[in-house]
């Protein structure tokens, strides 16, 4: 106990000097946003391909932006594309011309997105409790540092966060405008200059900056994925604000009115010029389809029970997942005096818990359900888990040795039996995987790499060490193994499967589509069959006529070779198994390369129909009189 103490005493004088040369703290806390930034979502963020199919149709109608300079209508494949707005496709685009068309790219807006909202998080939290030292009357730099460290560490190096950071589609931009925009709203609230102390010039005048720049970041939300966008944060503000009795007082802070105008003022005019270029086809496929419909009914086919969410929330936010439970205890939702009589600076907690719930019951009322919906109450989950953390931490006002509540402990072996299950399913991962015709040899390739032990073996050290520091009830290093054990399973394991997972899956497609750019003849038709992939538009550059059914593929063909088309040959890509479906002769076609799964050939269109009008001229022919009379004379003079 006294060496733990002693150490603690070392570490705190340390934090105590760095804190009194306020350019080394900025210093060091950049570098370590740099170092978690750099680890969740700047390393090989473009070494891996496009992942089909969402990523690459993002990225094409961003391309088609860049090359035709349309910044109003989103095309993807010759075709509208209207299920999101436009402010992903203006972000890939602006990377386009600063780094050129390729995967970092198309990934760098989401990126960007999610390392800013890490550090705005880490600024709110130190200041938070900067806030809560300064009321209580006491220094603990410690403290304040190491949770914002913490906070901004689990909401990078979280399954979920790093998913859709690294995929270059609008989910994480989503996140990143909405997070974003409440913890200014709560900067904005919590400030001596968002209360009713301000001065009266300023209070006449504007809302502070902090709102002014929650009212932008609205903007950019409603820009990015719609009217999700506002009601979102509008839902979390207003059960902030009704829950704390403090609505009318913040609200004549704020200026609504003032707020609304800024907010239409950047969001309307685009979608205005792309109503006015399309009409009634933006607003119902838009509004109408990707947005009331996937709300009111099942879109799609993702359809999910009622407790999807809690599974999702569980792995998508692990390992510190099983830590929530006892943040939301910690909060004391009941005691709402107590909330209500604190410092505005002091509701963090509160704020982050009901951001967490407005989000998690938004879109578990929502029909249509898929995993990334609740990307945006990450953010809220990982203050919530530092915030209860920091509560054990030693501070020099507590003794370092008090014996920890019964949730905190039952946590600590939830956590343990959450490794170990990781730690049995990485064993057995191989059989759980299902088939990929896409990737056939991936299951083998995956157990002949030998992650997949190192995998199992990584979280069940996790787990042990977990266990050991719960019975030793040396708490602090808890939240630091869970850091390690996440960091060792993406760096060692993660990021390799991701490798293999693109050489098996989407090379192939890659390689297809660079054969596809030099043989391709003017006017000459790509046909996809049996499948869609939309990465071969990107990396083709070329249209592709997608169609799903063998049969119609077959169909299709056939009316190709009736009819007179620009071209005398067709390209078909499908996988070997469709093409032997289709049925063709050997000189029907001409093979141009086989990659992976995936074949393409050429069909001479001219050739199958001269083949074509032969057999029926020699039918019409053999049927004919003359002819069956002729056949007859001389098989009676014997020369058949």
């Amino acid at each position: 106990m006294r060496m733990k103490l002693s150490t603690f005493h070392v570490v705190d004088r340390w934090f105590n000097k760095i804190a009194q040369r306020p350019s080394l703290v900025v210093t060091l806390s950049v570098l370590w946003l740099m170092l978690i930034g750099w680890i969740g979502y700047g390393w090989n963020l473009g070494n891996v391909g496009l992942v089909d199919e969402t990523e690459p149709l993002f990225a094409e109608a961003s391309r088609q932006m860049f090359v035709t300079g349309d910044w109003i209508t989103p095309f993807f494949n010759g075709v509208t594309r209207f299920d999101k707005p436009a402010l992903i496709y203006w972000c890939q685009a602006l990377a386009y011309s600063i780094i050129g068309v390729n995967e970092w790219a198309v990934r760098v807006p989401s990126a960007i997105a999610a390392i800013a909202v890490i550090s705005l998080a880490f600024y709110t939290v130190q200041w938070h409790l900067a806030k809560q030292d300064a009321a209580e009357q006491i220094q603990r730099p410690t403290r304040r540092y190491i949770t914002a460290a913490i906070t901004s560490a689990v909401m990078a190096l979280n399954p979920e966060m790093i998913v859709w950071g690294r995929t270059g589609v609008s989910d994480m931009l989503l996140t990143g405008c909405i997070a974003s925009a409440l913890l200014c709203f709560f900067l904005g609230y919590a400030s001596k200059a968002g209360s009713r102390e301000q001065g009266a010039k300023e209070s006449a005048l504007l809302p502070n900056k902090w709102y002014l720049a929650c009212y932008v970041l609205i903007a950019g939300a409603i820009l990015t994925k719609g009217p999700v966008g506002i009601v979102l944060p509008g839902i979390i503000i207003l059960a902030f604000l009704l829950y704390l009795g403090k609505f009318r007082e913040v609200m004549r802070e704020m200026r609504p009115l003032l707020g609304l105008l800024i907010i239409f003022a950047l969001a309307v005019p685009w979608y205005a010029l792309v109503i006015w270029r399309n009409g009634w086809n933006y607003i119902n496929s838009f509004f109408g389809y990707h947005n009331i419909d996937r709300f009111t009914e099942v879109v799609n086919g993702h359809s999910a029970p009622w407790y999807f969410y809690f599974l999702v929330v569980l792995l998508g936010f692990a390992p510190y997942s099983v830590y929530l439970p006892a943040a939301f205890v910690r909060l004391k939702f009941w005691q709402r005096s107590q909330w209500q009589s604190q410092e505005r600076s002091q509701q963090l907690g509160l704020f982050a818990g009901i951001w967490f719930l407005g989000v998690f019951g938004f879109f578990t009322i929502a029909v249509t359900k898929l995993p990334s919906y609740v990307l945006p109450l990450m953010p809220a989950a990982a203050i919530l888990v530092a915030l209860f953390w920091s509560d054990y931490f030693p501070t020099p006002s507590a003794s370092s040795s008090r014996t920890p509540q019964k949730f905190f402990w039952f946590s600590g072996w939830a956590n343990v039996v959450l490794f170990s299950a990781l730690s049995v399913a990485m064993f057995q991962i191989t059989q759980l995987l299902g088939n990929d015709q896409a990737a056939p040899n991936f299951r083998q390739t995956l157990e002949n790499s030998g992650i997949v032990e190192l995998g199992g073996y990584i979280w069940l050290l996790t787990a042990i060490s977990v266990a050991f520091l719960l019975i030793t009830r040396r708490w602090q290093g808890i939240v630091s193994v869970n850091l390690l054990g996440f960091v060792a399973f993406l760096i060692i394991v993660l990021m390799p499967a991701m490798f293999l997972m693109d050489q098996e899956r989407q090379m192939p497609l890659r390689e297809i589509s660079a054969v596809l750019s030099q043989v391709r003849q003017p006017n000459e038709e790509i046909v996809m069959v049996g499948f869609k992939k939309p990465s071969v538009v990107f990396y083709s550059h070329q249209q592709i006529n997608f169609i799903k059914l063998t049969s119609e593929a077959v169909v299709y063909i056939q009316n190709q070779i009736n009819t007179s088309p620009k071209s005398h040959s067709l390209l078909v890509l499908a996988e070997h198994r469709n093409l032997v479906r289709i049925d063709l002769q050997p000189d029907d076609y001409e093979n141009l390369a086989s990659k992976g799964a995936y074949q393409l050939i050429r069909i001479s269109l001219k050739k199958n129909a001269t083949k074509k009008a032969r057999y029926f001229h020699r039918t019409r022919t053999e049927s004919s009189p003359n002819y069956l009379g002729l056949t007859h004379k001389i098989k009676n003079q014997g020369f058949c």
